[in-house]
């Protein structure tokens, strides 16, 4: 996650009237008998487009489809075509609707208060899809202050801030097949292989006076990214900084329109289409999802409508000191339904496969990132944000419940436990969490100078004795190579070619390890420089020999991947992988086999990380096997010279512990994998 303040930038292009504020709505008289019988009288038509029925649900946080009444919906009434404007401000004296269709006039149409727990409706003849829009709301003190939809399907382009009327109901979706078959598919016991993208920064067109930023159209953007996802054998893709957001350098972590995907490149109905050429590609799509907390910009969801009703108002509770944002109140029905509700429309309008939980310690801990007096113990005395547990829960198990097949992933970065473990047994029910431990120490490994590595060898050994706890995804994502922390192949020790041959054996470290994968696009191909928003990845580098034989390298790494079941399924069984030898510190050699529970394609990874030539190193395996190299990182292949013969019997010969073992030439920076079959 972007861990950086952002400043308000309330730039919104409203017509601000001069005239004076709308009079204040005399409070509702209490119902009486008489006027119970009088309103069911009404005829339908006039009945409040909000119901009761609506208000018991929203008050109770189970209005799983809010979003269908909430915001700004094209619709005919009384023979009309206009628009229905319906937002929750339970402390505004009153409200109106601004846009387009009335001059930004403030007193042109005043919405009418059509539930106690302060839902507020109006139909507008003459608005249409396509127009921008806000809400005028007179505060409990007078003030009159302008907000955003919270619940708008689309925003105005930054540096404006409006919300604009738009119809997502119409798309034709055509990716039925991949839906059907999702829901029989448990993520758990399939290759998941994770291309994290930014849209902006991937691929930019020529900048033009049309086009400034060069951005990639969603569609445009759908069928080359496809081309590249397909090429490198990627099964998902994960977007991030899709939900509206104002400014470019929060990378999308500090959202201003839920439900919004972000104008820059497109219309939501132009993100639909994305999703769904993805899928009829048979790629997967995942949305990075930040419900933890939210930006003070003046036009969102901070003090809405005067009084805080998203935030809570203590900000001990409501603020966090170190992100400049406020905290969402996981304890109010109203906030938790908001954030229910767009999990669910991310998934089901748009069809997205999963989210990717943004900071979710933050959620979970009262006192995260803050000093002492900067937080509120919960009601037993603990640091335990139990709201925001009990949220987590209703969370998962609505979202994979209602779409089978469908994954939450937890960024989180503790030891809280069970964050993947079942809601019935005190879990918090994600499918997926990221294993930011293993990040942490692989990379520290992986910068040392080769001579250092040996009092160190723990640190790429020490993960696995966890890898059953959770079930994992291992992750090296865009947090790791921006603001100085150089990009992946800068971490790498020595010069150029001792640089790509690291980081050849520290990616083929990450696909023997349990766990799901994920990388951050431009390190699949060695990009130097760090990733930045604000340009494209270095797609040039592709033209030199090193970056084209890391990309090729990768690229068979993902073919190996999908292609055996002992790297991707039963990962979250201590069985299903063993070491041969985890303690050869002195060579700073690791050898281990990923068990294949059919007793066909057993893996063999071994895997040298110093600038020393082995030609006399002997390897031990548990079983009397043949074994048949199918992936030698310094072959020609990718750039080496090492020529080697494929097929390998191990002989009664102890090694490693193991009573059988079998001699290879192994290079130095060397990695290699080898395929067994036997019969556990």
């Amino acid at each position: 996650m972007a861990r950086k303040k952002e400043e308000a930038t309330d730039t919104a292009q409203v017509k601000k009237s001069a005239s004076k504020k709308p009079a204040a709505k005399k409070p509702a008289a209490k119902k009486t008998a008489e006027t119970k019988e009088a309103a069911q009288e009404v005829p339908a038509e006039d009945q409040p487009r909000f119901s009761d029925l609506d208000q018991y649900l929203f008050g109770h946080a189970v209005h799983y489809d809010i979003y269908n009444k909430m915001g700004a919906h094209p619709d005919t009434f009384k023979g009309q075509q206009g628009t229905w404007f319906t937002v929750w401000a339970p402390s505004a004296q009153a409200v109106s609707v601004v846009g387009e269709f009335n001059g930004w006039n403030t007193e042109s149409d005043p919405l009418k208060k059509v539930a106690e727990i302060g839902v507020w409706e109006l139909f507008v003849p003459g608005a249409v899809q396509g127009q921008l829009y806000k809400y005028y709301i007179t505060t409990r003190e007078g003030e009159g202050i302008y907000k955003a939809d919270p619940y708008a399907f689309s925003s105005e382009k930054r540096p404006g801030n409006a919300s604009r009327i738009a119809d997502i109901e119409n798309f034709k979706w055509k990716d039925t097949r991949w839906i059907n078959k999702r829901s029989q598919t448990d993520p758990h016991e399939m290759p998941l292989s994770i291309y994290e993208v930014h849209p902006g920064s991937w691929m930019k067109h020529a900048e033009t006076e049309e086009n400034p930023e060069g951005f990639y159209n969603y569609r445009q953007f759908a069928h080359s990214l496809a081309d590249y996802v397909k090429d490198m054998g990627y099964t998902y893709v994960e977007l991030i900084g899709i939900a509206e957001h104002p400014l470019d350098q929060s990378w999308g972590y500090q959202v201003s329109g839920y439900y919004s995907p972000t104008s820059r490149y497109g219309t939501p109905q132009d993100f639909q289409y994305f999703i769904d050429y993805m899928h009829q590609k048979n790629i997967g799509v995942i949305l990075d999802w930040v419900p933890a907390h939210f930006p003070k910009d003046e036009f969102g969801l901070a003090n809405f409508d005067g009084d805080c009703e998203y935030e809570h108002k203590d900000p001990r509770q409501g603020e966090n000191p170190d992100w400049g944002t406020k905290i969402f109140n996981f304890g109010r029905p109203e906030v938790k339904n908001f954030l229910l509700a767009n999990a669910l429309y991310w998934i089901e309008k748009f069809h997205l496969d999963g989210l990717r939980v943004d900071a979710v310690s933050s959620m979970l801990y009262l006192n995260y990132g803050k000093q002492d007096g900067q937080w509120v113990p919960n009601i037993y005395g603990g640091q335990e944000n139990l709201e925001a547990m009990e949220f987590l829960k209703h969370l998962n198990t609505l979202v994979t419940g209602r779409n089978h097949g469908t994954m939450m992933i937890a960024e989180e970065s503790t030891a809280w436990p069970k964050i993947t473990g079942d809601v019935e047994d005190d879990g918090l029910g994600f499918t997926f969490k990221w294993n930011m431990g293993w990040m942490h120490d692989f990379l520290e490994y992986m910068k040392l100078d080769p001579y250092f590595r040996k009092f160190n060898h723990n640190k790429m050994t020490f993960s696995t004795s966890y890898a059953s706890a959770e079930k994992y995804i291992l992750v090296l994502s865009h947090d790791e190579v921006v603001h100085l922390k150089c990009s992946m192949i800068n971490k790498m020790p020595g010069l150029d070619g001792d640089k790509f041959e690291n980081l050849k054996a520290g990616y083929t470290y990450m696909l023997g390890h349990q766990g799901k994968k994920l990388l951050f696009m431009g390190q699949d191909f060695g990009q130097y420089r760090e990733w930045s928003e604000e340009r494209e990845i270095d797609w040039f580098l592709l033209q030199e020999d090193n970056n084209r034989n890391l990309q090729s390298y990768v690229r068979d790494l993902q073919t190996i991947y999908k292609k055996h079941p002992a790297l991707y399924e039963r990962e979250d069984d201590a069985s299903a992988f063993s070491w041969i030898n985890a303690d050869d510190n002195d060579r700073s050699i690791y050898s281990f086999v990923r068990w294949d529970k059919s007793g066909k394609n057993h893996l063999l990874f071994v895997i040298n990380y110093t600038p020393v030539d082995r030609p006399d190193y002997r390897v031990g395996l548990p079983v009397q096997a043949t074994c048949r190299q199918i992936l030698d990182s310094r072959s020609e292949k990718y750039g080496g010279t090492h020529k080697a013969k494929t097929v390998y019997k191990a002989q009664e010969m102890p090694c490693d512990n193991q009573p059988y073992s079998f001699a290879y030439d192994l290079p130095a920076y060397g990695a290699a994998i080898f395929r067994f079959n036997t019969v556990l």
